[in-house]
């Protein structure tokens, strides 16, 4: 039987299966009949995440493992085949047609997955493993960096196939290859990794590792890839074959201690709510608190695009969104960690251009973005990027983001350190003197600056939020200057962000173009959601602004745009989470309602939402999962959930 991920479904998540289907769901989770042949790109919607809180891997339903970073998620991939069919993967599969089912282990990011053929079937069960006896909140510290595989007999007997191809640096090159007793290990580069294998392994001429075995009911075949950190020896060793299968019960274990000491919401929504903070769990990373965006790099909004773009850092943009949506699924230390995160990787200062609009995971400042013309992409989705030159850019909401951060995470906070203070007082600062400028918007259009409504609502943000934390600044507070500043911007918000052509507010000062950013303006507390203007901007957004009643970010022109870019892109899971949470707040509940469970329906058959969603055909497009999809669906749900009350 299936779990409905739909907000009717009021079982446990135990496992997590598929919901509801509509037409290209049932397609999309059908019994694979594709033996040992394989297209060279598999969907998006096909591939699970597995996660240790420092790196990700991708792992798809038949089996194969087509995207490993290691030791981080912003590490050079070991496996990338995601991204071209000759970037590495590690595959176990029955040599023979099959047919496959999958799940998340209750409470988990381990996934099983269920192989019948015409003389039997096996279960196969991945998980990238936490520190041995690790539990509750000291989850993903130390990390071994060691993905586990155990294949599991569960009646007649079943012939497989295992090959593994190691690419490092996103497949730029083959490594140099030894086997062993049991298994094998690679040398070179800066991700050697060891393989114990529960079967004697072959390596052919083009540097693949290879086994050909056959599984019982009853029998076990472990497998372990660990990574040779070559600033440690002697190197540590991965588990045994034998002990695969408790380690990664104990890695089992681990998510369910975890998600015991965070376990508190309890609304109609709740399953899909905790599995939604689980995916939020498995891409912290954990050493410093970062979330990344997503733990893939290039996979594009548009098939055959250039809007490839690597999400593997960790933005202010989503912070204020990120810690409501983690108080929401109770995990108040992974809130704190990231509040410490931020401000911390800011350095204290807003002034002179010194904050920026992200980060990478360790703090890092510069993530220049480089191209590797190496790699075909996704579908031929050209080019393949590294880094992210948005870092750069000059976007003006980061001070309302960062300071409505701070201003959910006060009674945690408690009396403000007199750095804290300083820091505060120079967002509102910044945010008062410079909200005046053009920017690139926090959708990081890559054309000419603009006047961006979305970023004057946010410097409103920044300084309206200051003022509520005045009492606890002490010397640092100017409540009267910024008062004055947040009124002045309210005003012209209210005069030029206004289309009397639309009904709405728009895009930019004295334009007439739909942006989906708008939807931010109660969320935020700008305008109530039963204000007229504001009912009036989300029925323009609902009618103009969406696809099949899914909401795009803003339309494009045809040619070069106006964000700078070729190509369109589709529908943004993120924007129409956003109308959910107006259209509850506005007490449209059993639209809002319909809107949820129409998006919910467009997630895997694990649960895992993309960026976008491509009306057209139903298919997920964009790097996968997306965090900032996941954190929508919990704010989202629990707008309903409040609503109804």
């Amino acid at each position: 039987p299936t779990i409905s991920l739909t907000s009717r479904c009021r079982e446990p998540l135990a496992p997590i299966c598929t919901r509801s289907m509509s037409e290209t769901s049932r397609i999309r989770s059908e019994i694979a009949q594709d033996g040992a042949e394989r297209p060279d790109y598999r969907p998006v919607a096909d591939y699970g995440l597995l996660a240790d809180c420092n790196s990700a891997a991708l792992v798809d339903r038949h089996g194969s493992i087509d995207w490993l970073c290691l030791p981080r998620y912003d590490s050079a991939a070991l496996l990338s085949r995601i991204l071209d069919p000759a970037a590495g993967h590690w595959s176990i599969r029955p040599a023979g047609s099959c047919a496959t089912e999958r799940r998340y282990l209750a409470g988990t990011l381990v996934i099983e997955t269920t192989f019948t053929t015409e003389t039997g079937s096996v279960r196969l069960i991945d998980a990238m493993a936490f520190a041995e006896g690790q539990r509750g909140h000291g989850v993903g510290l130390d990390a071994p960096h060691e993905l586990l595989r155990s294949v599991e007999g569960i009646a007649g007997t079943v012939e497989l196939v295992m090959e593994l191809a190691p690419r490092p640096e996103f497949g730029l090159y083959r490594p140099l290859i030894r086997l062993l007793d049991d298994g094998a290990r690679s040398f070179g580069g800066t991700s050697p990794v060891r393989l114990r294998s529960g079967v004697p392994v072959e390596l052919d001429d083009e540097s693949i590792l290879r086994a050909s075995f056959s599984v019982r009911e009853g029998e076990r075949v472990g497998f372990a890839l660990r990574r040779l950190p070559v600033e440690t020896q002697p190197p540590p060793e991965p588990t045994v074959p034998a002990d695969v299968a408790d380690r990664i019960a104990d890695t089992v274990e681990a998510w369910h201690s975890w998600e015991s000491e965070h376990d508190i919401y309890e609304g109609p929504h709740r399953d899909l709510v905790r599995h939604s903070a689980r995916v939020l769990k498995g891409l912290t990373y954990r050493p410093t608190g970062a979330i990344v965006a997503a733990p893939t790099t290039s996979l594009p909004e548009t098939v055959g695009g250039e809007r490839n773009w690597d999400y593997r850092f960790s933005w202010i943009r989503d912070s204020s969104l990120t810690i409501e949506a983690l108080y929401i699924g109770a995990c108040s230390d992974e809130a704190e960690e990231f509040v410490s995160f931020m401000t911390s990787a800011a350095g204290g200062r807003a002034g002179e251009g010194s904050l920026q609009i992200m980060y990478g995971i360790g703090g890092e400042h510069d993530l220049s973005e480089r191209e590797l013309p190496h790699l075909r992409g996704w579908r031929d989705s050209a080019p393949v990027r590294v880094g992210n030159g948005a870092w750069g850019q000059v976007q003006l909401d980061v001070y309302g983001e960062l300071l409505n951060s701070l201003w959910l995470y006060r009674e945690q906070l408690g009396t403000l350190h007199p750095e804290i203070q300083a820091f505060v007082s120079d967002l509102a600062d910044t945010a008062a003197r410079r909200w005046v400028e053009m920017d690139q918007g926090m959708w990081e259009m890559r054309g000419d600056p603009r006047h961006h409504l979305s970023s004057k609502v946010l410097c409103w943000t920044a300084l309206d939020r200051a003022v509520r934390l005045a009492p606890q600044l002490g010397e640092h507070a100017r409540a009267e200057e910024w008062s004055a500043a947040r009124d002045e911007i309210r005003a012209a918000v209210l005069d030029r962000g206004w289309s009397e052509a639309r009904q709405a507010y728009a895009q930019s000062f004295d334009s007439d173009e739909l942006d989906a950013a708008a939807l931010l303006m109660p969320i935020l507390g700008f305008l109530p959601s039963g204000d007229p203007r504001m009912l009036s901007t989300i029925e323009a957004i609902a009618a103009g602004l969406t696809e099949d009643g899914l909401v795009l970010r803003y339309r494009n022109e045809e040619g070069m745009n106006a964000d700078g870019l070729t190509g369109e892109e589709g529908t943004f899971v993120i924007c129409s989470f956003w109308l959910v949470t107006c259209l509850a707040m506005a007490g449209q509940v059993a639209r809002a309602e319909e809107l949820f469970d129409q998006l919910v329906g467009h997630a895997n058959d694990l649960g895992l939402i993309a960026e976008e969603i491509d009306t057209a055909n139903n298919e997920l497009l964009g790097n996968f999962p997306q965090a900032f999809s996941h954190i929508g669906l919990i704010v989202a749900a629990n707008a309903i959930d409040q609503a109804a009350l």
